[in-house]
Order: C-alpha cells, then sequence, then structure tokens
C-alpha cells in the first residue's frame, strides 16, 4: 500500500491487527491517521519516527506511543501502563487518565496528561517534559534525571526519591518527599519554564499556586557514614 493512500486514512484495530496498524503508521512520512477501535490493545502507536498524526478514538492498553520520536498522538480515553515510555520528541496526549510509569525513561518530546497520573510518573526521566492536569501517584519523578513535571493537582508519597537534576512543579499539596528531594526556590527562569510548559500543554493556572522541587544534590557522592 503506497504512502500517497495511507495519509489521512482510519485504521481500524478490530477489522485488522495491532501490528498492520502499526505498520502502516510507520510506513507513513507524513499525514493524519485515525485509530478505530482500540480496545484497550496494547502497544498501540509504539516506534513512530516521523511527524505524522495520530488520534486513538479510545482507550489505549500498555505502552501506548512508546518510543516515538517527532510523531504527534492523541489518545482520546485513557491509557494504561508505560504511555509514552522512553518517547525521543513529539508530543502525546491522553485526554483521560493514565495508569503507572507514564513517561518513563522518556528522553525528550511533550507528554500531556489531562487526568490523573497513578504511581512512578515520570521515572527516570532523561529529559522529556510531563505535564499533568490532575494529580499524581507515588513515588512520581523517582530517580528522574533530566526535564521537568507539571503536576496541576496533588502529588503522592515520596515525590522525586532519588532525583537528579529533573524539574517537579506541583500546585497541590505532595504528601511527602523522596530521599534527597527538597523544595527549592521558584526564580524568574523557573516561572517561565512553568508559563511555558503549561502553554504548550493548553492548560491554564495561577503560575503562583505552584512549589518547585528538586535535588538536594547530597546523593551525588559516596559518604562512608552511610555504608554498614
Amino acid at each position: 500500500m503506497s504512502d500517497t493512500i495511507l495519509r489521512n486514512t482510519a485504521l481500524d484495530v478490530a477489522a485488522s491487527s495491532v501490528r498492520e496498524v502499526n505498520r502502516a503508521l510507520k510506513s507513513a512520512a507524513e499525514g493524519a491517521f485515525e485509530v478505530m477501535n482500540p480496545g484497550g490493545a496494547h502497544a498501540l502507536a509504539c516506534g513512530l519516527y516521523a511527524p505524522v498524526s495520530v488520534t486513538i478514538k479510545g482507550h489505549a492498553g500498555y505502552y501506548c506511543a512508546g518510543m516515538n520520536k517527532e510523531a504527534s498522538v492523541t489518545v482520546e480515553g485513557n491509557a494504561s501502563t508505560g504511555v509514552a515510555e522512553n518517547m525521543m520528541s513529539g508530543t502525546v496526549r491522553v485526554t483521560g487518565n493514565v495508569s503507572q510509569s507514564a513517561g518513563a525513561t522518556a528522553h525528550g518530546g511533550l507528554l500531556v496528561i489531562e487526568g490523573d497520573a497513578s504511581a512512578r510518573c515520570g521515572i527516570s526521566l532523561k529529559g522529556a517534559e510531563i505535564v499533568v492536569g490532575g494529580s499524581v501517584g507515588h513515588m512520581s519523578a523517582f530517580m528522574a534525571q533530566a526535564g521537568a513535571m507539571v503536576v496541576c493537582g496533588d502529588a503522592g508519597e515520596a515525590l522525586g526519591d532519588s532525583i537528579y537534576e529533573a524539574r517537579l512543579y506541583v500546585r497541590g499539596s505532595v504528601a511527602s518527599l523522596g530521599a534527597d528531594c527538597i523544595e527549592k526556590e521558584m526564580r524568574a527562569e523557573h516561572r517561565t519554564q512553568l508559563a511555558d510548559l503549561l502553554s504548550r500543554a493548553g492548560m491554564t493556572a495561577d503560575i503562583s499556586d505552584f512549589k518547585r522541587y528538586g535535588s538536594a544534590r547530597q546523593l551525588y557522592n559516596f559518604k562512608i557514614d552511610n555504608a554498614y
């Protein structure tokens, strides 16, 4: 099937298979696609590496839009574990809620979650940006190395545990901070970054309501007093 035929095409998971839908998406260099009847299928729109636009018309299962590069993927519903896992660039948006490990190890791009995210959102974040319209669960931003995460709601226990240099912005309450994560000063550069992230995510919030969290940098070097 030619790329010209594939452009602006509706792809039906129920009438074919996830493998065939993904093959069609990956074969296109550009264009807009609608994925119909996803039915919570796993690994939808994974491994895309071209500036295509994909709208998934319903709920998605595990690892939706994983390893994304350049593509713009929208899930009109909820997504399960590992949405946008290891994303390199592009944009992934979920209009509903997501399960655990959203944006895990993501190196670049923007992940927007309009609802809530479960545990470990942004775990081992490596440079991507995540904006959550609702709240995040426990251990979010665990070992986050670079990038930024904005939470417009509340954060669960152990936020930013063992964090490196990622920036965390939380509007609501934080149940507890993880090891080596502290509240930090909100300077002009951080307010500018926060405003930009909210704008690109299409969300409106008062920047003055947010607090910034990051690394105390006490775990960067080995200390003999911590040895047992």
